[in-house]
């Protein structure tokens, strides 16, 4: 069988669907990785991963011809490199779409209805004492979407559900789109009242949401990050919450995680979440037989079902 290497833990339903098809190599398990590698990195032709395969790892890989990797952010492969080599490289695109367009929404409601501190108030005994304060609602305001791709699009529906307005930054405008497209994303955060960002990482994204972004939005915006961490500047952004320059955030993902600031665990207008935007049963189930999926195909002589090299 067709030798391959998993990077990192996946979930036992790729574990075993992959062992039953190939002879699975686990660098997480190794002892010694560097003598692994040497032992079996000539032959390795496949690998699974979790987003992450560092160059010094593809170099010890003379005969590799594809990287399957679980999720949909690929910005941690060197896919220049893969393609100058003739590496495949797919992703998991599309069945992750529904979980992370409801945790977007998710994330919104929290915010603005105040559920975490609700939570805390019942909990704390206070609702006897008076009624929790009146919050915001997501009706009838304006959402701009800085990157309307396939999970973006997805956003814009619901926030339609919720009867809000949708608008969106990307680098082009799509013709077939119907919602209003801003070639400015300052413009564009001035002009709205809910900020999301869905955009991969990288360096064209890189802190794509600055201090000037967020002064435009203003004090009465808000910023929801379901993207990446590295494309909002953090210490803008907390400059941003501690003068009330916006009004608050929900953040899933962040600059150097599973690291936060510590300084957003004292801020009440914030909603913290552990980048779970995927995290469902269901999706991860899918995400990983695609996985598994695209290996067999390639190895199969069948074009792979999601490249992106």
């Amino acid at each position: 069988m067709t030798d391959i290497l998993v990077v990192k833990p996946l979930l036992d339903s790729v574990e075993v669907a992959l062992d039953s098809a190939f002879t699975v190599h686990k660098l997480y398990e190794a002892d010694d990785e560097g003598a692994l590698l040497t032992k079996v990195g000539p032959k390795i032709k496949g690998v699974a991963t979790s987003g992450h395969c560092p160059q010094a790892l593809i170099n010890k890989l003379p005969k590799l011809e594809i990287i399957s990797s679980f999720g949909v952010g690929y910005d941690a492969i060197d896919t220049q490199d893969c393609r100058a080599r003739g590496i495949t490289v797919t992703n998991t695109p599309d069945v992750l779409n529904d979980a992370m367009a409801e945790l977007t929404l998710g994330l919104m409601i929290a915010l603005c209805r105040k559920l975490p501190q609700a939570d805390a108030f019942v909990r704390a005994g206070r609702w006897a004492s008076g009624n929790f304060p009146l919050t915001g609602e997501l009706t009838g305001k304006t959402l701009g979407i800085v990157g309307l791709g396939r999970i973006g699009k997805e956003i814009a529906r619901r926030a339609q559900v919720f009867k809000m307005q949708v608008v969106y930054h990307g680098r082009t405008r799509q013709a077939h789109e119907p919602y209003p497209y801003y070639a400015s994303l300052t413009e564009m955060a001035a002009a709205v009242d809910w900020l999301v960002s869905i955009v991969p990482g990288g360096a064209s994204t890189h802190h794509l949401i600055n201090r000037e972004v967020l002064d435009a939005l203003g004090p009465d915006g808000m910023l929801v990050n379901v993207g990446r961490g590295s494309t909002v500047d953090e210490a803008a952004l907390l400059h941003a919450l501690k003068e009330r320059k916006i009004a608050g955030a929900a953040l899933d993902v962040f600059e150097d995680e599973p690291a936060v600031p510590a300084a957003l665990f004292a801020l009440d207008t914030v909603v913290l979440s552990p980048h779970q935007g995927s995290a469902t049963t269901r999706t991860r189930w899918m995400m990983g037989d695609l996985v598994v999926r695209n290996l067999k195909a390639h190895f199969a002589g069948h074009p792979p079902l999601t490249p992106v090299v």
